[in-house]
């Protein structure tokens, strides 16, 4: 078995899986590190074709988990030991990359490049709730509204940005309409704050007591 990972650095992805059971916890944290690692991989690539070559890496190592033990790379170890094991395999893993490779075209971003972002980022939450053993139904619109917000808060160009909060209100609007069930709430707790970051783009800190409330609320109330 391998050692378990670090928390998470976020404060409020640290907060969501403590609502997750205790033996969903690891692989939870494993399927945010590699979004973490993904989104690292293109921040710290000054050249696209470098990043896409390290993108390219990640794809093959994450598809040989379903056919090959780990390497001595611990987050790979992380997701074999703690994710795989609960039906996601390595090749729904390595689809992940296909949405940051997205993001390495010549700007500015069309529609249709930050939609295949969203999918590709996005997937996150449906392969969590593989492990959580929620239904997908909220998930994948949940994850590409949450994906797409993030990406609007950290974009450099400000026509971008405004097109991906606005392709991202429809998909939130619709994940969050119904209740979500007990399983899937540590994912819906980063939903609702997707949704707060929507109404409220003035960058409140993470953590602060306004963004912790409302995920206890949901919490409780699946809304």
């Amino acid at each position: 078995m391998s050692p378990p990972l670090p928390p998470p650095t976020d404060p409020e992805i640290a907060l969501s899986l403590s609502y997750a059971p205790p033996a969903r916890r690891a692989g939870l944290t494993a399927l945010w590190a590699l979004d973490a690692q993904l989104g690292a991989t293109l921040r710290q690539a000054k050249d696209p074709m470098v990043a896409r070559l390290r993108l390219t890496w990640w794809y093959e190592a994450l598809g040989r988990l379903d056919t090959a033990p780990p390497p001595a790379q611990p987050l790979l170890a992380a997701l074999a030991a703690h994710v795989l094991p609960h039906g996601v395999s390595g090749q729904a893993l390595a689809a992940m990359t296909d949405g940051w490779e997205a993001l390495l075209v010549p700007d500015p971003l069309s529609d249709a490049d930050l939609l295949a972002y969203a999918g590709g980022r996005g997937a996150l939450f449906v392969l969590a709730g593989t492990l959580l053993g929620a239904q997908a139904a909220p998930l994948a619109a949940a994850g590409r509204g949450w994906a797409l917000v993030d990406l609007a808060a950290h974009v450099r160009d400000p026509e971008t940005a405004l097109r991906a909060r606005a392709l991202a209100a429809p998909l939130l609007a619709e994940a969050l309409a119904p209740r979500w069930r007990p399983q899937s709430r540590p994912l819906g707790a980063i939903a609702v704050l997707a949704e707060r970051d929507l109404r409220r783009p003035d960058r409140e800190p993470r953590g602060a007591p306004g963004r912790v409330l409302r995920m206890l609320k949901h919490r409780i109330t699946g809304r």
